[in-house]
């Protein structure tokens, strides 16, 4: 996987969460993001890591994510690992 396909996945998760009703609040909440910084720090690859960050946390969302975008589960933590910050220890 290369960095730019790994931006546009995580912009694909970001326009699926912005769809999910249930779960963008929850989103938004654990954040402290607005609609408003969703939608100026959606290029932002800082931001869309940090997107992957919060899908990734439970399995549930990652398997919702991908199969409603016919991706494999884990493309998710492999473009996690490209963005900014991606490279720091995992330690779960």
């Amino acid at each position: 996987m290369q960095r730019d396909y790994a931006e546009t996945l995580a912009l694909e998760v970001l326009g699926w969460l912005a769809g999910e009703d249930d779960l963008l609040p929850v989103f938004l909440g654990s954040t402290g993001t607005s609609l408003t910084d969703l939608k100026e720090r959606a290029s932002d690859p800082e931001f869309l890591g940090a997107v992957l960050d919060f899908v990734v946390m439970d399995d549930a969302w990652v398997l919702a994510f991908s199969e409603a975008k016919a991706v494999p589960p884990t493309a998710l933590s492999e473009a996690r690992a490209l963005l900014p910050g991606g490279n720091l220890p995992h330690w779960t």
